[in-house]
């Protein structure tokens, strides 16, 4: 108690800072502080924790051992000082606050254009900041504390981890109409003859659409993976490619593309929402994930 007594607590919020940003001007930016204040706070946690926390690095700066085993628990208690102090009633009209969300340029196509205007006309002072990474970061994310909400598809979370089902998603195909004779789909043998296109970050991981054909014995050809969404639809067109994706992702069928169902069974997927227990009891985080769920529940 003594030790504690003689501790400027606001160094954990920057701490807090330093972990998610890493790097001294973006913190120093998201806590509305100078370069300099940061620095020096930072040199204040080195000495008092007995640690560099976090070593320079190609530009940025980079957790050591002891930053990362505390990450965690400096964002549990940051937590439950923020909703000790946070008032008992939540009115979204009043709030000020920033959520930070985690998503693919998939995720931000489905939900945004539904989430802004109700943002806007029942808390406009409730401020969203949006990143991307893998599934496997935004889960780390989560648990360091560094985001309030991640979304997409996450298997065998952690116990620590929510999860609440938004939708059930199935697949389509789109192909260039032309290309197609004159149809509005293809068979299996005509599907593997032809070369696709595939959607992630990563071109080693294993995805839903080569799953399923390797269960019936087979393997297409994919001559391009691309990390967007977004613009994957967009690069079909007069070529004779073959893109498997989402089908909320897709264009309407007209500009010369056709959609069609996969000749083969794909197990549709669950998109999720997911978020740390702390923030079970937080009302503004209730509020905004019931939000979620009524908009596309």
């Amino acid at each position: 108690m003594n030790r504690l007594a003689g501790v400027d607590l606001n160094l954990l919020v920057v701490l807090e800072a330093l972990l998610a940003e890493r790097h001294v001007s973006r913190a120093a930016t998201r806590l509305n502080k100078s370069q300099p204040a940061v620095s020096h706070a930072l040199a204040r946690l080195r000495h008092l924790l007995g640690d560099p926390l976090l070593v320079r690095r190609s530009g940025g700066l980079e957790p050591t051992a002891r930053a990362m085993e505390i990450a965690p628990a400096l964002a549990e208690a940051l937590d439950r000082v923020r909703h000790l102090l946070a008032p008992a009633d939540f009115d979204p009209a009043t709030e000020r606050r920033t959520f930070r969300l985690a998503m693919s340029d998939y995720g931000a196509a489905v939900m945004l254009p539904a989430l802004l205007p109700l943002m806007r006309a029942q808390a406009p002072h409730v401020d969203l900041v949006v990143s991307q990474a893998s599934r496997e970061v935004m889960v780390s994310q989560i648990v360091g504390g560094e985001i309030d909400l991640a979304f997409g598809v996450f298997p065998g979370l952690d116990r620590s981890v929510r999860s609440h089902r938004l939708f059930d998603e199935r697949f389509a195909c789109l192909a260039d109409a032309a290309s197609l004779g004159g149809g509005q789909a293809m068979d299996l043998a005509a599907y593997l003859e032809r070369p696709h296109a595939l959607v992630d970050l990563r071109a080693d991981r294993p995805n839903e659409i080569d799953a399923a054909l390797a269960e019936l014995g087979h393997k297409r050809r994919i001559c391009l993976i691309i990390p967007h969404w977004g613009v994957a639809p967009y690069l079909i067109s007069g070529t004779d490619l073959v893109l498997t994706v989402a089908s909320r992702i897709l264009p309407a069928p007209d500009n010369g593309l056709c959609v069609f169902t996969p000749p083969f069974e794909i197990p549709a997927f669950q998109f999720t929402q997911i978020w740390h227990k702390r923030r079970d009891g937080d009302p503004a985080h209730q509020w905004l994930r019931s939000q979620l769920q009524h908009l596309l529940g």
